[in-house]
């Protein structure tokens, strides 16, 4: 797949989808978060990114979301009560929560699906990060695919043993059965973890401060097109979050 956000230069997108989560923390009335919400929206439909994962993570999210709303309307921001009492002030603070959660589940996965590896790890050097750390973030971040595509083949296994709890099973149910899904994920992480390190030992990274690159990246008009834009959007946002 190829879109505009496929063109930017990575430093681009490296400061401004922190920028982005930033400007997500900092509003705080619904209309305004959800009208964010749509924004990161439109902009995950025009990177060409598959939603597929972004339900996998809403799956995950559920019961946390649920928790948080719960909590935040039965308790009224700045007040204590001993015995809950569900207030709409709280419930609209724990909607404004959860669209700032649903917000970044869409946005945060654009800078790695819309990246290479080799560039992201470029960008992050030619931002002045040592290329060690570079590395490791941006295994890291390539890393969540992987664990994702391990999940669904775990529960396709069990799904062959006839174990349907994740699908159809009771909220309790998919608790106990969570972890026979988490063990295999840590035990995965783990070996592929040693693999990496071996390979990397073998082939002597990190033996120099500094290192060579084959490509170079230069900033062109449409990355500071990118940055000229978010700067009048999110002043936007906060104009209409103010009042």
């Amino acid at each position: 797949m190829d879109s505009f956000l496929h063109r930017l230069d990575p430093r681009t997108k490296i400061l401004l989808i922190p920028m982005l989560s930033i400007l997500a923390f900092i509003i705080d009335t619904l209309p305004v978060a959800a009208a964010l919400l749509l924004c990161f929206l439109a902009l995950r439909v025009s990177a060409k990114v598959p939603f597929s994962r972004v339900k996998f993570y809403f799956r995950l999210m559920s019961f946390v979301i649920g928790f948080i709303v719960l909590m935040q309307a039965a308790f009224a921001p700045g007040e204590t009560y001993i015995l809950w009492r569900f207030t709409l002030e709280g419930l609209l603070v724990g909607l404004v929560i959860t669209l700032r959660i649903a917000a970044l589940m869409l946005l945060l996965p654009i800078l790695v699906l819309t990246t290479s590896p080799y560039m992201l790890i470029l960008g992050l050097s030619r931002l002045g990060l040592d290329y060690r750390a570079s590395f490791i973030i941006s295994a890291t971040l390539n890393m969540v695919p992987l664990f994702e595509e391990e999940a669904r083949n775990i529960m396709d296994a069990q799904k062959l043993r006839g174990v349907k709890v994740f699908e159809s099973g009771s909220f309790i149910n998919k608790l106990k059965a969570y972890p026979s899904l988490a063990i295999p994920l840590m035990l995965g992480a783990m070996r592929r973890a040693q693999l990496a390190g071996i390979a990397m030992d073998a082939r002597a990274f990190g033996a120099y401060k500094t290192r060579t690159w084959l490509l170079q990246i230069k900033m062109r008009g449409a990355d500071y097109l990118s940055f000229a834009a978010f700067c009048i959007f999110a002043a936007g946002m906060l104009f209409l979050n103010a009042f």
